[in-house]
């Protein structure tokens, strides 16, 4: 652990920059709820003609995640030339605010970039960024400057896994808690991917403190995988649900005590769990795209009963998440299923049965968020829709087309793999290239 200068200086308030009053900030991966829903309301449903304004755009290093907004300000985390960055973006102008490198080494084995996978999260004057090769880094927010850094791959003996390190940081109360699943020593000469040859060291999520970097807790004696921790409330206690390669641990988040284990993943190889848990009350909602599908639990501090699992070897499973984290609306679960074109598509399932209600075969796969009675959804390829969350059908509002190049923006380049995020009333939108600020709701001041 290297620490700056900052590292013991108690963190003081944050002025922000924010001029849009009406709504809220989008701090960390998935949003304020962790479940990628926004409670903003009075979005503009016509999108013809140039009627969502694109407010700024700004060109990215390689990457894969979406910014976090905080405060007036845009974070995103990126990867130039040896060096991952975090940009400081004011939110509303884009105008560069600062930004922070340091080195990387990282290289996929399958091609893919080189880049981080995952969001800053910020809570008060702190902003805390994953990389894709482990190092977990915590900087001041007003000026990026290191308070510490943890190269969790290092420290705790982490076999590079197929893509990368894929999980962002979630913080809770004084812990910033990640996903690490390093190994014992004898297993550090194996060759990265042969995970079948690699045995974990109980340390598959590990709770640092989030104002010094310092391990307070470990637990879980499994490999990671590429999902991000998810602090749910069961039996008045804060439980981390945590969907690791091999399913989903149950975690008592202030103490590191494992609760239960659920074991959930595809037999083969060659496969990664990457959506993150879905909650409704006590139930989660577990789901993987290769061969299991997914599940339904009920869950306590002690347990977590099955109420609906996809058979085995079934070709009409309800659902089947990749990456995407699927959003729940009034028990109906709406997101993209499948791995790959042409098996994907955009379906409404009934949580509680597993029914599926309606499916669009689109056959490209897409992310959602969830806003003001809608879905907004972010096609691979650019296509960006507005659909109402409708139980019964599909019904498509408006759509634009993101590929193509507009007057006041860019086009966005394949894939198109975050979802969208909203934070006081603008929407922020990614291609592999590009990101856009669009005004999705106008402002209450009429300015």
């Amino acid at each position: 652990m290297r620490a700056g200068s900052l590292a013991a200086e108690p963190q003081s308030p944050t002025v922000s920059l924010a001029t849009r009053q009406q709504g809220a900030d989008w701090p960390s991966f998935l949003g304020p709820t962790d479940d990628g829903k926004s409670s903003e309301q009075g979005i503009q449903t016509d999108w013809a003609n140039g009627k969502l304004k694109t407010d700024w755009h700004l060109q990215l290093g390689t990457s894969y995640g979406i910014g976090s907004v905080s405060g007036g300000r845009y974070f995103q985390f990126d990867r130039v030339g040896d060096a991952e960055r975090l940009q400081c973006i004011h939110a509303e102008t884009g105008q560069p605010l600062w930004s922070q490198q340091q080195p990387v080494q990282y290289e996929d084995m399958y091609g893919y970039n080189n880049g981080p996978r995952s969001s800053p999260a910020i809570v008060g004057s702190r902003v805390y960024t994953m990389g894709v090769a482990g190092q977990l880094t915590c900087r001041n927010l007003e000026d990026g400057q290191l308070v510490w850094t943890v190269d969790t791959n290092q420290t705790y003996g982490v076999v590079q896994n197929f893509f990368g390190v894929g999980c962002s940081p979630v913080v809770h109360d004084d812990l910033v808690i990640v996903m690490v699943g390093g190994s014992p020593e004898a297993d550090q000469q194996i060759p990265p991917g042969a995970l079948q040859r690699v045995s974990p060291n109980h340390s598959a999520v590990v709770a640092f403190d989030a104002a010094t970097g310092k391990e307070r807790w470990r637990a879980g004696n499994y490999l990671a995988s590429y999902s991000t921790p998810r602090i749910v409330e069961l039996d008045r206690q804060p439980v981390a649900l945590v969907f690791v390669r091999e399913g989903l641990v149950a975690i008592h988040a202030q103490t590191g005590r494992e609760l239960w284990f659920f074991p959930l993943r595809s037999p083969r190889l060659e496969s990664v769990n990457a959506a993150v848990p879905v909650v409704d009350r006590n139930r989660i909602f577990l789901s993987e795209c290769y061969d299991v599908g997914s599940v339904l639990l009920e869950a306590t501090l002690t347990e977590a009963r099955v109420v609906w699992q996809d058979p085995p070897r079934s070709r009409q499973r309800a659902f089947r998440a990749h990456w995407a984290t699927p959003v729940v609306v009034d028990g109906r679960l709406f997101g993209c299923s499948g791995r790959n074109q042409p098996d994907s598509d955009l379906r409404c399932v009934d949580l509680l049965t597993g029914q599926v209600n309606w499916t669009d075969w689109r056959r490209t796969r897409s992310s959602v968020l969830f806003i003001d009675d809608h879905l907004v959804v972010l096609d691979e390829d650019g296509r960006l829709q507005l659909i109402q969350a409708n139980r019964d059908r599909l019904e498509v509002i408006t759509e634009l087309d993101l590929a193509v190049q507009a007057e006041d923006r860019p086009a966005l380049s394949s894939p198109c793999w975050a979802a969208p995020i909203v934070a006081r009333g603008l929407l922020y939108v990614r291609g592999s290239d590009h990101v856009l600020c669009m005004d999705l709701i106008p402002r209450a001041d009429g300015r």
